[in-house]
C-alpha cells in the first residue's frame, strides 16, 4: 500500500461509506485500530447534509489481542441496542487481513440475527474507494432484488448515485425534470436515499439508467441478467449527448411498452425542457457561436479525472464548444480501455494513466494549457503554475458540495459548465484588463532603491514578509527557466510583468525563443513574443 498526502482514490472504508451512509436503515461498523473512523469527519465537513453518517468502530486494541478477545460481538450488539438499523454492513481493514481475523464467525457470536448482518469480505490491501462501493452496492442489489410484477406507468431506476458524490442532487434534480417532461416516473434512487425495500423494488422498474461508469454499471448489469431489465450507461454530459440520452429513453420505454400494450411515449418539444418552459433548453449552441467564445477554438485544454467525466468533459470542450485537446488522463487505471475507447480520435497522443499527482502536474507543468479540467489536486498544482483549473470530478472540495443547483448532467448542466469554461479561461475581470492593456503601468518591483519592499508587493505579503498561500514571488521561482540566457534589459521589462503570471510569461518567452532560433532573450526578443503571442 502506498502512503501519500494526497490520493485521488479513497480506501476500501470510503467507498463502503458513500455506499452506507447514502442509505437509510443501514448502519457501518468498521473493525480497526482507534482513529480509522476518521471518514466522519469528511462527511461532516463536506457532505452539507443534517444526519451524521451511520458508522461505528469496533477497536482492535493489541491488549484484546494479547488476550485473544475481539470487541466485534460487542459493538454489534451496542449498535443493535442503540440504533436498531435494518442492516449493519461489517467492513474489514487492513489490521483485519493481517491478523486474519474471521469476521464472518465473530459476527455469528453477536447474537444479533444473521439477516440483519452483512460482512462485506473484500482485501482493504487491493481494493480502493470505487472498486469497493460499486461491489458492496452490488451485493446489496442482490441479496435484496425481489421479482415482482412491473409498475402499470413508465418507470426508471436511477442507479450508482452516492454519497460525496459530484454535484449529486443537482444532478438528480436534472434528470427528475428530464424524465418529468417525457412522462416517466422515477421508481428507485439508489444508493442514494434508498432503504432495503427500495432495494427489493428495484426490478418493478421498466428501465435502469447507470450514469457512472464508476458505480453502479454493475449492479445494472446483475440486474440486466437476472430480471431481464434493460439499462442505458451514458452520461447526458452536453447538449447532444443529453439529446441522444433522452432518445435511448424513450426508445429503452417503448420497447417494454409494446411487449405490455402501453401506448409509445415521444419527444415533447425541445422548450419544454427549459427551467421557464418558452426558450431553448440550453444556450450553449448559442453561445459557443458568439464572437465572445470564437476565441476559445484556440485555447488549449487538458483533461484528467476518473472515467465517467473525463470522456463527458472532452467530448463537450471538443465538440460543444471547439477548444483543442491538447491531452487527457485518468486515475482510474480499472476503466482505461473504456476511456480509450471512448476518446478515440479526441487524443493527439496516448491517454495518461496515472494515479500520482506529480505526474499530472509535470505534465500541466511542461504544456501550460489555456484550461485544466481536473479534480481538487490538479487546482492546487494550477495554482502555482498560474493556469487556469476547474475541478470535473472527484477527489473535491467543499466549494463542490453546493446547497444551490449547479448540475453537470442534461440541458441545465451543460450551461453551467460552459459558464465555468468561460469564467475560468478568462480568470475575471483584472485578468482579462492586464492582458488587454499590457503593464498599463503597473510595475510590481520587489525593492526599491533603498532596498525596502515595494509597496504594491507589500500589500500581498504576510507579516512574515511571506507571499500568501497560492502566490510564489520571482525570488522563491528562480531566476531563470533551463539555459535560456536574458539580457538586463529584458529582465528589467520582465519585472513589470505582474508577479503572478511571470513564471508563465519567462516560459512562453523562452520558447518562443528556442522555436525562432535566438540564443537570448533580449528586449526585442521580448517584444517580439509579446506580440507573438498576443500580449
Amino acid at each position: 500500500m502506498r502512503l501519500a498526502f494526497w490520493l485521488y482514490e479513497g480506501t476500501a472504508l470510503h467507498g463502503i461509506s458513500r455506499v452506507t451512509n447514502s442509505m437509510k436503515g443501514v448502519h457501518t461498523v468498521y473493525h480497526a485500530p482507534q482513529g480509522d473512523d476518521y471518514i466522519t469527519a469528511t462527511y461532516t465537513m463536506l457532505e452539507r447534509t443534517p444526519a451524521f453518517p451511520g458508522l461505528s468502530i469496533s477497536v482492535v486494541r493489541g491488549r484484546d489481542l494479547a488476550q485473544g478477545v475481539s470487541r466485534l460481538p460487542s459493538t454489534l450488539q451496542q449498535v443493535e441496542h442503540h440504533y436498531h438499523p435494518e442492516l449493519t454492513v461489517i467492513a474489514p481493514s487492513c489490521s483485519t487481513a493481517l491478523l486474519q481475523e474471521d469476521l464472518h464467525q465473530l459476527a455469528a457470536h453477536s447474537g444479533v440475527p444473521q439477516e440483519k448482518l452483512l460482512v462485506y469480505a473484500l482485501n482493504p490491501f487491493r481494493v480502493s474507494e470505487n472498486e469497493s462501493a460499486d461491489g458492496l452496492f452490488t451485493e446489496l442489489v442482490k441479496r435484496y432484488a425481489a421479482p415482482q410484477e412491473k409498475t402499470a406507468a413508465p418507470s426508471v431506476n436511477l442507479l450508482g448515485f452516492t454519497s460525496l458524490g459530484f454535484h449529486l442532487r443537482a444532478n438528480l434534480t436534472s434528470l427528475r425534470r428530464m424524465l418529468q417532461t417525457l412522462g416517466v416516473t422515477v421508481n428507485v434512487v439508489a444508493p442514494w436515499g434508498a432503504g432495503i425495500d427500495d432495494l427489493g423494488k428495484l426490478p418493478a422498474a421498466w428501465l435502469n439508467i447507470a450514469p457512472y461508469r464508476e458505480i453502479g454499471t454493475t449492479a445494472a448489469g446483475y440486474l440486466a441478467d437476472k430480471f431481464s431489465m434493460p439499462a442505458i450507461y451514458e452520461a447526458p454530459i452536453g447538449v447532444e449527448p443529453t439529446l441522444a440520452w433522452l432518445r435511448s429513453v424513450i426508445d429503452q420505454i417503448n420497447r417494454v411498452g409494446a411487449e405490455r400494450g402501453v401506448p409509445p411515449i415521444t419527444m415533447p418539444k425541445l422548450h419544454n425542457f427549459s427551467l421557464d418552459g418558452i426558450n431553448a433548453p440550453s444556450g450553449v449552441p448559442w453561445f459557443a457561436r458568439t464572437a465572445d467564445m470564437e476565441s476559445f477554438s484556440n485555447k488549449r485544454a487538458f483533461v484528467f479525472g476518473d472515467a465517467t467525466h473525463t470522456v463527458g468533459i472532452v467530448k463537450f470542450l471538443k465538440d460543444e464548444l471547439g477548444m483543442k485537446i491538447i491531452g487527457a488522463g485518468t486515475y482510474l487505471e480499472q476503466h482505461a480501455d473504456w476511456v480509450r475507447k471512448e476518446l478515440e480520435g479526441y487524443l493527439p497522443g496516448e491517454l495518461m494513466v496515472t494515479d500520482k499527482f506529480q505526474d499530472v502536474s509535470k505534465v500541466i507543468d511542461e504544456e501550460m494549457p489555456d484550461l485544466v479540467c481536473g479534480t481538487q489536486m490538479e487546482r492546487h498544482a494550477c495554482r502555482k503554475l498560474d493556469v487556469p483549473c476547474m475541478v470535473i470530478c472527484p477527489p473535491t472540495h467543499i466549494e463542490n458540495h453546493l446547497l444551490g443547483y449547479y448540475p453537470f448532467f442534461g440541458f441545465d448542466g451543460s450551461d453551467v459548465i460552459a459558464d465555468r469554461v468561460y469564467l475560468s479561461c478568462k480568470l475575471g475581470l483584472e485578468k482579462h484588463l492586464i492582458d488587454f492593456f499590457g503593464d498599463a503601468g503597473l510595475e510590481y518591483e520587489e525593492s526599491t532603491s533603498s532596498g525596502e519592499p515595494h509597496e504594491a508587493l507589500s500589500a500581498v505579503t504576510t507579516g512574515n514578509g511571506h507571499a500568501p498561500h497560492g502566490v510564489t514571488s520571482e525570488s522563491e521561482q528562480g531566476s531563470g527557466e533551463g539555459d535560456m540566457i536574458w539580457t538586463d534589459d529584458a529582465e528589467t521589462m520582465l519585472k513589470k510583468v505582474p508577479f503572478f503570471v511571470r513564471k508563465k510569461v519567462r516560459k512562453n518567452t523562452e520558447t518562443f525563443a528556442r522555436e525562432n532560433g535566438a540564443t537570448q532573450v533580449s528586449v526585442e526578443v521580448f517584444r517580439q513574443a509579446k506580440e507573438s503571442l498576443g500580449g
